[in-house]
């Protein structure tokens, strides 16, 4: 019988594995486990040496004996507890965990690493942020950079549906605008993708490296954009000083439904002048007419000699009163009638109608309305020329060139690519030859300008043609038309192109059949709209359409692209211009490219 004072000595009272009775309260069985490790349990009693109990001391922080205050598992990390861990030694003083979002970069940051992610983020936005850990700003950024993406693409699947867009002036200067945005925009990206790695926990050599690897890279991004907005203001600035408001009385407003206004075809009348420092006035020495069909694009293009002799005006207009008898003034030549309605406002009663006037006598004389014209001073095409790099030609006999006699040089037989200056002698050169030849030249010049002038040339040299068209070309072609003609011009490269000159014997220039000069016109224009392609025939006005070994002469018809405009029933072989027999000289009928090499 255990006597007072005294515990009882069984295995349970000592803290063995056993339990005592039911009696027991739940805290006393966990100071009998913890006595039982060997462990004293806060508010507890243990025997000491003598069997005399005493109270184990709760540790500071864990609150009283009874169990006032929380308490903790001060067993843990005990050294007596075989099958604990031991606990993490405490933090020093004053250091705090890292908070969520900071950044969490590898301890072994290179410079060449920080140089890597700041280039792709350069490519990427956000990708440098991603790494540096700062997911939200660097899934942000690559959003951004989506969108940017899919608005892009937008655009040009706009351009490709409509391609007169851009020639549209609110094109032209919001984009300029967001491509000079966005130049700011890369430029700034790069600086805060490179700061957001950190580089000044690199050596100061890594970060004088980096820096002016980062530095670099800002203006390689940049350019691209900077260059572009500054090609678009150039082309903006050009093109609004060539193409003026649609003004004056004659002025039709421009409407995006319909901008030919019903009508098939548009004429145009392309004027090359020779208008130097020491020359007086304009003399239009090259007179084309391009009658393009609105919804082909079929062209023909009609040649009229610079010597045609007292062409009439359409009745009923002021210079048709004035000469009735056809323009007189001079010699009464084609290519005096601007420069004399400029010299003397009095015929008119107004400045300035240099153009209106040409443009009614020669509308007249094929017997169509001219729309537009275009006047491209000849010195500022060898600029054009020199500024595409050359122009292509196949030359089919010397062409002596410079001054009346040609003491220049030669330009010798072959495929030649000539400058600006020797571009402008080869199609203007009369020494050894006459008017016919050089207009049979002036044909091949457009036509290899027309073929070498593509979309990637002309961007590649924006802005020296740029800076060559903006003094060369004097037009009445109305600004808002521009974007309707962008297209047109995209389906006339396309189209097939006849070329139709005036020329002895059927037509005498001194004495020239107006009747039989509207005949061919007509037949020219009905003929484009065919579309087979004969290889060639003879075009003389007048003459049986039955085929002739022998080819006649007079006004001749030339095409390219898709078919011909002539009045041919049976093709006949090619034949290759020489000196004194060319394509148009003879008659013969064929492909432009064929027969000026191109």
């Amino acid at each position: 019988m255990n006597g007072p004072g005294r515990e009882h000595a069984g295995p349970d009272a000592a803290g063995g594995p056993g339990r005592t009775g039911g009696s027991a309260a739940p805290g006393d069985r966990k100071g009998q486990r913890g006595a039982a490790d060997g462990v004293p349990r806060p508010g507890h009693a243990t025997k000491g040496a003598g069997g005399a109990e005493r109270h184990a001391v709760p540790p500071a922080g864990s609150g009283s004996a009874s169990g006032g205050g929380p308490q903790g598992r001060p067993d843990a990390g005990a050294p007596g507890s075989p099958n604990r861990p031991p606990s993490r030694p405490a933090a020093p003083a004053g250091s705090s965990r890292p908070k969520a979002g900071s950044p969490r970069i590898a301890k072994g940051v290179t410079t060449a690493s920080i140089i890597g992610w700041t280039g792709l983020s350069a490519l990427v936005p956000g990708a440098a942020h991603l790494r540096a850990g700062r997911r939200r700003l660097g899934f942000t950024l690559l959003g951004i950079f989506g969108a940017v993406l899919v608005a892009t693409v937008v655009f040009g699947v706009q351009v490709l549906n409509d391609t007169g867009i851009v020639a549209r002036d609110s094109t032209l200067m919001i984009v300029s605008i967001t491509l000079g945005v966005l130049a700011v925009t890369w430029f700034a990206l790069v600086i805060v993708s490179y700061t957001a790695l950190s580089p000044r926990r690199l050596t100061r050599g890594g970060q004088i490296i980096s820096g002016v690897a980062v530095g670099m890279l800002c203006v390689t991004v940049m350019a691209p954009f900077a260059l572009a907005a500054n090609s678009l203001v150039t082309a903006r600035n050009t093109i609004n000083d060539i193409f003026q408001p649609n003004q004056g009385a004659e002025a039709h407003p421009v409407k995006a439904e319909d901008p030919w206004r019903g009508r098939d075809r548009v004429n145009f009348l392309m004027i090359g002048g020779d208008a130097a420092g020491n020359r007086e006035g304009i003399r239009t020495d090259t007179m084309m007419v391009a009658s393009v069909h609105v919804k082909t694009g079929n062209t023909v293009m009609f040649s009229l000699p610079r010597n045609l002799q007292y062409v009439r005006f359409p009745p009923g207009t002021q210079l048709a009163a004035k000469f009735p008898n056809g323009f007189n003034i001079g010699e009464g030549l084609l290519n005096e009638v601007w420069y004399h309605i400029e010299l003397d406002p009095q015929i008119t009663g107004a400045k300035g109608q240099g153009p209106k006037a040409l443009k009614e006598a020669i509308g007249h004389t094929l017997g169509m309305k001219i729309d537009y014209y275009a006047l491209v001073n000849m010195y500022g095409f060898a600029a054009l020329v020199d500024a595409i790099g050359g122009l292509k030609i196949r030359v089919t006999q010397d062409v002596p060139w410079g001054g009346t006699f040609g003491t220049a040089g030669t330009i010798k037989v072959g495929y030649r690519t000539l400058n600006g200056e020797e571009t402008l002698w080869y199609g203007r050169s009369r020494v050894g030859t006459d008017d016919f030849s050089r207009m049979e030249r002036q044909r091949c010049v457009i036509g290899a300008l027309a073929k070498q002038a593509t979309p990637s040339v002309l961007l590649q040299n924006f802005n020296r043609i740029a800076g060559a068209t903006k003094n060369m070309v004097r037009t009445d072609i109305p600004r808002d038309l521009l974007e309707h003609l962008v297209p047109l011009g995209m389906k006339v490269k396309d189209a097939k192109i006849s070329s139709v000159q005036f020329k002895p014997p059927a037509i005498h220039p001194g004495n020239p059949d107006w009747h039989k000069i509207r005949t061919i016109t007509a037949r020219a224009l009905r003929n484009s709209l065919r579309s087979e392609r004969p290889a060639t025939a003879a075009a003389s006005p007048g003459a049986s359409s039955t085929p002739s070994s022998t080819p006649s002469a007079g006004a001749s018809a030339t095409a390219t692209g898709a078919g011909t405009g002539t009045a041919a029933a049976r093709p006949t072989p090619l034949q290759t211009p020489t000196p004194n027999q060319t394509a148009n000289a003879n008659g013969q009928a064929e492909a432009l490219e064929n027969a000026c090499g191109l």
